[in-house]
């Protein structure tokens, strides 16, 4: 399959990823995202919510448009030439994500997303090794993605669900964390980065403080690896979940990546075509890993564009992204902060550029409901998070979340919607 196309979205950027913000033309980076030209209610779109899905540049839809256009077929099963050319892009796409991970391909299962990698531990490593007396330790401030399946093998074993706290500016209580992580513990599960505060957690100290008291754990990367970059071999975690549709890639993709020896000794979770190497009416013999997990027809053509989505970024370099943003949440705080009433959720010294806000009197859906009527998008509701609000004691927030894509001139635009927005609401 043809993907010099993608390769190098653009020659203005830097050849070599990591470097500096101020090496790429970020008004040429954002004219690659087709969505970001067009006009909502007549005005200019101003897209800030990125930590619900990223937008996608041309090179990730062009590669799948030519994937159906001229190599579509099912993969690991023809021998003719489409099903060999749909194999290798669709491992290819699992080498580059691994390079991107820094991680064995070997020990990545491709999957929906972090929805389903989470699933997937918590069936097919949790489910046949937790007991009564057991415990699942979890964070305030999960996904729910990150909650509801662990309340579910506490169900059915026997364990429960402790949690561990976090402090008023959002950031997690690592005494109380360490504090927590007794004897009972078998498991913890945490995010790398809020969904909702922004938080990035200090994940590799944490990793280490569970290894060394035996505690398998399970990060949720769905909100860093899409803006900083992430050495998962070097966090010292047990498995690292992520969604390929936050990181400039198509719906429907995600990857799982676990230590080799828990992929070993794990059961499949769904039973089908794919995963096997033998099957007769006397028994089956499972496929080895990560292929063990992969059951049916997977999503090539959204695999493939998820290749090219990693090769976008890798050409930006996400140490550009992650300076870029952070530029544009200073940006936003400060102007924020200004606005007499407004509460901002979240406070951490290291933070993604998510702010999450209130205005006195005035509902959060009533806020992005107006503020849309602008041109401006942003998410409000609770955010897959409730146990997180209830402790803030707020029904719902209004979340805006930036990526290098956006422009400061967006980040006026917002300011000066909102403001219009509240003196609408009195």
């Amino acid at each position: 399959m043809n993907t010099s196309h993608v390769a190098n979205p653009h020659p203005i950027l830097p050849p070599h990823p990591g470097e500096g913000a101020g090496g790429a033309d970020w008004t040429l980076v954002r004219a690659d995202f087709p969505l970001l030209q067009r006009e909502v209610h007549g005005k200019p779109l101003v897209y800030l919510d990125s930590a619900n899905t990223g937008q996608k540049p041309a090179a990730v839809i062009d590669a799948v448009d030519d994937f159906y256009r001229r190599h579509n077929a099912n993969v690991s099963r023809a021998v003719h030439a489409l099903g060999t050319e749909a194999t290798e892009s669709y491992e290819a796409a699992r080498r580059k994500l691994a390079g991107f991970l820094n991680v064995r391909s070997d020990e990545l299962v491709l999957c929906s997303g972090t929805t389903f990698a989470i699933n997937l531990v918590a069936y097919s490593w949790a489910l046949p090794r937790l007991k009564a007396g057991d415990a699942i330790l979890v964070s305030r401030m999960e996904h729910h993605a990150n909650i509801v399946p662990w309340q579910l093998v506490a169900a059915r074993t026997g364990a429960t669900i402790r949690v561990a706290e976090i402090r008023e500016d959002g950031t997690l209580d690592l005494d109380a964390l360490r504090a927590a992580m007794t004897g009972d513990v078998r498991l913890l599960a945490i995010t790398h980065t809020s969904n909702v505060l922004g938080t990035v957690n200090p994940v590799r100290e944490i990793c280490r403080e569970a290894r060394r008291r035996g505690i398998v754990t399970v990060v949720d990367g769905s909100q860093a690896v899409p803006h900083r970059a992430v050495d998962v071999a070097g966090l010292g975690c047990d498995f690292y979940a992520f969604t390929g549709h936050k990181m400039c890639g198509p719906t429907g993709t995600g990857a799982l990546w676990a230590r080799r020896e828990h992929l070993q000794a794990m059961p499949p979770f769904i039973g089908g075509g794919e995963m096997i190497k033998e099957v007769s009416f006397d028994g089956t013999v499972f496929n080895d890993p990560p292929h063990r997990f992969e059951a049916g027809t997977p999503n090539i053509a959204g695999f493939v564009g998820l290749g090219a989505a990693v090769d976008y970024l890798a050409t930006l370099g996400m140490g550009a992204v992650e300076v870029r943003e952070a530029e544009l949440l200073a940006h936003a705080t400060e102007e924020l902060d200004r606005i007499e009433g407004l509460r901002i959720f979240g406070r951490a010294p290291e933070k993604a550029a998510v702010v999450s806000f209130l205005v006195d009197g005035a509902h959060a859906h009533d806020l992005a409901t107006l503020l849309d009527l602008e041109g401006v998008a942003v998410r409000s509701g609770q955010h897959c998070a409730h146990p997180l609000l209830q402790w803030y004691g707020v029904a719902a927030t209004v979340r805006a979340s930036f990526a290098f894509y956006n422009t400061h001139e967006e980040v006026e635009h917002f300011i000066v919607a909102l403001k219009k927005v509240r003196r609408l609401l009195g």
